[in-house]
Formats: structure tokens, sequence, C-alpha cells
């Protein structure tokens, strides 16, 4: 996909990597409406993005209200016509295990993954009517591996990752592409308010962490070649390369490096 004269929904657009979607893709010519539960933050994505010379507007959303996301399309629409590019990338972290309070996991599957779903429902009838459409997908490397000490995240993004698999295989033959974005480690408010001696947040700094910039540039690389995964920490590619060519192995592993870093848990 070429992004010049494109219309591009992004959700989670007040801050991170959606803030950061939002401005490249306006930077390559598209036309972007941003999308939050925090509408001032979406307020500011737009209008920093306009002051620059870019077509953008933003919509106050919470994603894990289908109507909201209906709302949102139909606003956006009226801005700038069809939607070419959809990107479900809002998304929260948790935190817990099995013990996770029921409330805990609704959040986490109504965020992130069930607002993905009421994405598909609300463009994808147009985008087959006109032949063409983009669907991008904010998982996580958490969706491919895992996140230690963060089940409803991990399960959640392992959700999105088949949702995205399934509409490649099912729309791809009928001008729908779709990409399911796979970062580990940015530099995003999330991260930053994750407890510091979690395991997951010290893997995370031991691998480095990306800006959201560099984000969004992955993302933009991968439009172009229409690529389904977007890696923009290569290793990642072969983490997942070795769980599938031994899982067991893979398993051993990652429980020596829970723990490495949750010694006595």
């Amino acid at each position: 996909m070429e992004l010049a004269g494109k219309h591009a929904v992004v959700t989670g657009g007040a801050s991170g990597i959606g803030r950061a979607l939002c401005e490249r893709f306006a930077a390559e010519g598209a036309s972007v409406v941003a999308a939050d539960v925090q509408g001032d933050g979406a307020r500011a994505t737009a209008d920093g993005i306009a002051g620059r010379g870019g077509r953008a507007e933003a919509v106050t959303c919470d994603v894990s209200d289908e109507q909201e996301v209906l709302d949102l399309v139909a606003e956006a629409e009226r801005a700038f016509g069809p939607i070419d590019l959809f990107c479900s990338n809002a998304g929260i972290g948790a935190l817990g295990g099995v013990e996770a309070t029921n409330d805990t996991w609704r959040r986490a599957f109504d965020t992130n993954f069930l607002a993905h779903v009421y994405a598909v429902r609300a463009v994808l009838p147009s985008m087959l009517e006109r032949g063409s459409g983009y669907l991008l997908h904010t998982a996580s490397a958490a969706g491919l591996l895992t996140q230690l000490g963060d089940l409803p995240y991990s399960v959640t993004k392992h959700a999105v990752v088949a949702l995205a698999e399934w509409l490649s295989i099912t729309y791809g033959d009928a001008g729908i592409r779709v990409s399911c974005l796979c970062p580990q480690g940015v530099r995003t408010g999330m991260v930053a308010a994750a407890p510091a001696r979690t395991a997951g947040a010290f893997v995370l700094a031991a691998e480095g962490l990306l800006e959201p910039e560099d984000v969004a540039d992955a993302v933009v690389d991968a439009l172009a070649d229409e690529r389904f995964l977007v890696l923009p920490h290569p290793e990642v590619q072969e983490y997942f390369r070795r769980k599938a060519d031994d899982y067991d192995r893979w398993l051993r592993g990652m429980r020596r490096l829970r723990a490495r870093f949750e010694p006595g848990r």
C-alpha cells in the first residue's frame, strides 16, 4: 500500500505507537483520523498534524464499546470518505496470572481483542464492496511468544494474531490486505507504567526498547510490501522460529528465563 492520498484510522492515537503511526501516515500523504478514549490526547495528535500542513481529525472513542467503534467509522467516513486503512492499535496491559480477576480478564479481552473484531465488522463490508482495503492489527511479540508475568495480555495478544491470520486467509483473495504488528519493548506509557521488577520488565529492558517512531517506520515499510508480520525487533523472528522448531525446548528455555528473573516463584 502506498499511503499518499489514502484515508487511515488509528485507534490508541493519543500517544505511543498510535500517535507515531498517525504522524508517519500523515507525513506519507494520508488523511488520518486519530481515535482514543483520551479525547484531548487524540485532539493534540490531530492538531499537531494539521499544524504541519496535514489532514487529520480526532475522535473520542472507547474501543471496548462496539457502538463507539461504529460511530468512529461513521465520523471518519464523513470526514475523509471511505477508509483505506484501519489500524486497531489501542491496548492495555493487565498483569497477573490465573488469579487475575474476572474483571481484569474482561477488560483485557474487550480492549485488546474484541475491539479488533468490532472494527473489522464495521469496515469490512465496505472494503469488500470496493474490492480493496487494509487491516493493521497491533498485537505484540507476546502474541507470538508469551509475556512473562501477564497472562491476560499474552492470551489476548495471541487471539489478535489468530484473528489477523484468519482474516488474511479468508479475505486475502478478495482484495483485503492484513498485517499484524508484533513489537517487543517500545518506549511507551504502557511500558513505563509496568512494575519495574516483573520478569517481563527485566526481559524488555535487556532486549532494548525501541522508540514509537521506529515502530512506525517498520509499519510503513511492511505496508509497502504488504507483509503480514511486522517485526520491528528482528530478533523476534528468530525466537518464533526456535519456538516452532522445538516447542518443548523453547518452553524449557522460557521456564529458565522466568526463574532467572523471578527466583522462588
